[in-house]
């Protein structure tokens, strides 16, 4: 049976839910309380099994320190259960949050339930960056690998973010 996509609330400049899902522990998280007052880059992806997702999960890693220091959190987002979202954040070395929506609470009415996979219903691979209060800066479907924005683009994307937020910081200092 094909399943019809419910409509995406992820549109440019529209406030994205605050959605609530246990993370990589089991501890019930909202979205607002994992980003304080900073941009951070919301991750959606297929599952631990997924080589693509393996290889960007990898690559986000590396650039972990950078975001830390920026204040700038990550949060990746499967139907993964929240013990095996563990062991793959631990053999990352991966130290930012991983929200399970194992019950599919969320992949609905985010629009984003892969329609390739009927059986697994994974989450199709998207990436979002979100200011503070929750409003979609920019967005990347990463359906095909070449989708999925680069280390140098979500740079960029929080750099923007960062110089509005901040209109002091853009500012030279003397």
């Amino acid at each position: 049976m094909e399943r019809t996509p419910s409509p995406s609330p992820i549109e440019l400049g529209r406030p994205f839910p605050d959605i609530d899902l246990p993370d990589h522990n089991g501890r019930d998280r909202t979205l607002s309380e994992l980003i304080a007052q900073d941009p951070v880059v919301l991750h959606f992806y297929r599952g631990w099994w997924c080589p693509k997702e393996q290889a960007y999960l990898r690559m986000l890693a590396s650039w972990q320190n950078e975001v830390e220091v920026a204040y700038s959190p990550i949060v990746s987002i499967s139907v993964d259960q929240p013990e095996v979202q563990a062991a793959l954040r631990a053999g990352l070395d991966a130290r930012w949050t991983f929200l399970s929506d194992a019950d599919r609470r969320w992949i609905g009415p985010l629009g984003l339930e892969e329609q390739t996979d009927p059986t697994h219903r994974p989450y199709s691979p998207m990436v979002v960056v979100l200011a503070p209060d929750l409003s979609v800066h920019s967005q990347y479907d990463g359906y095909w690998f070449w989708g999925r924005p680069t280390l140098e683009e979500l740079r960029q994307d929080l750099r923007a973010l960062s110089r509005r937020l901040r209109p002091d910081w853009a500012a030279p200092h003397p």
